[in-house]
């Protein structure tokens, strides 16, 4: 006998996905649909398959905009494949969300409130408004800064490669250094250190950097209002500490490198392109990744002030990766008012609040405890399968991986598998955030907790 009732049927929940699932997922897919063209036997330059690993690593590389590479991209790939590269490049420096609404402005097709709000979580910002103004002010950005780039370029390359080569080789840089990317088709295995005195490539190099590094509001703020006293705070602030760690780390590494012969010290470079080199390894550092001195020849002081630098890296918002400028400048704001015994966190006759200061903590922790963890595996992966690396070079590797820099010593090309795939997610995680990654992967979103216990105590420091 069939009983039926009346009661009505209880729908069954969708679950939605996320903006920041949507954001990893969409990273993901790049990443993958790069491997496999890279993979291609077209986009070898002796029509051979890459291999899968290799292609995976370098097309994660490209989309985190990181530099490392397995490969060297002007000798191993065809022209094809170096165009795929640039292409992968150009959509990690900008966001699949953002190449998402050019496309979807040049079809006529109106951005929706669930897109705007994926736009939103991509360039963390706190609201919707104005996000599709944003995203066409930063794609303007963007091209005239490659094109005028490539075009002061062009005058320095055509004459050593030739018309066509000259201008491909000035767009591709162009691209790579906005993007702060660090990968070149020169053909040359020392990256940019045949142009290590050359003004002309190491001051539009830099100046595509410093742009793209610092974030599309933060540039968009200072050419509408171009007068640091007009600027948001944001944007004070990111100015502010670029330049104390541009001044610091040219500083720093001009003193410990000056007489060093493998690097500042070389003979053929005179006292203003010492200054220059330097001036660029601090830029460098900054999520880059090009370099015009060997990273392998560094000073054991200087390599680790150069970890330090990747660390933090560049601005929220931008092309670069890191634990970003801001949240470092939080974290010593709160340091400092905790060691003075201040309440509040105050700057610029601002303050900023609690949550802020909690987040800004939260990610350096897990940021740090991700390139720790990362290392120490290595380390033991390295050691298990006869490897020769030595710790700082995989903390520098591993630490250049997550701050999407690039820079390297020279062992990625030895690693083991499994230590290149440990590369691989540490440039993933350091490219999409730790924090964005880590509440993708928990899956529900942060509720307000219903019950409070009784406050107590515990003893620290």
């Amino acid at each position: 006998m069939t009983m039926w009732s009346d009661a009505p049927q209880q729908p069954k929940r969708s679950r939605k996905i996320r903006p920041g699932q949507v954001l990893v997922l969409g990273f993901l897919c790049v990443v993958l649909f790069g491997a496999v063209l890279l993979c291609l036997p077209v986009a070898t330059v002796d029509r051979y398959s890459l291999g899968f690993l290799d292609a995976l690593f370098t097309s994660v590389s490209a989309v985190c905009v990181t530099g490392l590479t397995v490969v060297n991209p002007g000798v191993t790939f065809s022209l094809f494949g170096q165009i795929v590269l640039m292409l992968l490049i150009q959509i990690g420096g900008l966001g699949f969300m953002t190449i998402a609404s050019l496309l979807f402005m040049l079809v006529g097709k109106r951005i929706s409130l669930r897109e705007r709000l994926l736009i939103q979580e991509s360039y963390n910002l706190d609201s919707i408004q104005g996000v599709v103004r944003l995203v066409r002010n930063a794609l303007l950005v963007t091209f005239a800064a490659e094109g005028a780039g490539a075009l002061i370029l062009s005058f320095r390359l055509v004459p050593e490669f030739g018309l066509f080569r000259g201008i491909y080789h000035a767009i591709f840089l162009a691209v790579s250094a906005f993007c702060n990317a660090g990968f070149d088709v020169l053909g040359q295995a020392n990256s940019l250190e045949q142009y290590a005195g050359d003004p002309v490539v190491n001051l539009v190099i830099m100046l595509l950097i410093t742009t793209g590094g610092l974030g599309f509001s933060v540039v968009l703020d200072i050419v509408k209002k171009r007068r640091f006293s007009k600027l948001m705070l944001h944007s004070r602030i990111v100015l502010l500490m670029s330049g104390i760690l541009f001044v610091s780390g040219a500083l720093l590494i001009g003193i410990l490198e000056w007489n060093n012969p493998d690097t500042l010290g070389n003979p053929e470079l005179n006292v203003p392109q010492k200054a220059m080199a330097a001036c660029f390894q601090s830029v460098t550092l900054r999520t880059a990744g090009f370099d015009t001195i060997g990273q392998g020849d560094l000073t054991p002081a200087a390599n680790l002030v150069s970890i330090i630098y990747m660390f933090i890296g560049a601005s929220p918002a931008s092309t670069g990766g890191g634990i970003k400028t801001t949240t470092f400048f939080v974290v010593l704001l709160s340091v400092g008012c905790m060691v003075r015994g201040k309440q509040d966190y105050n700057i610029f006759h601002r303050r900023l609040n609690e949550q802020l200061m909690r987040r800004s903590v939260t990610i350096a922790t897990l940021s740090l405890g991700l390139v720790l963890f990362d290392t120490v595996l290595i380390c033991g992966i390295e050691s298990f399968t006869g490897g020769t690396e030595i710790l700082s070079d995989i903390l520098f590797e591993v630490t250049s991986a997550f701050g999407t820099v690039g820079l390297s010593t020279g062992i990625t090309p030895a690693l083991a598998p499994l230590s290149k795939i440990l590369v691989i997610l540490t440039m993933f995680c350091g490219r999409l955030g730790p924090l964005t990654v880590s509440m993708a992967l928990a899956g529900k979103a942060p509720k307000p907790d219903a019950l409070h216990y009784p406050e107590d105590r515990l003893i620290v420091g």
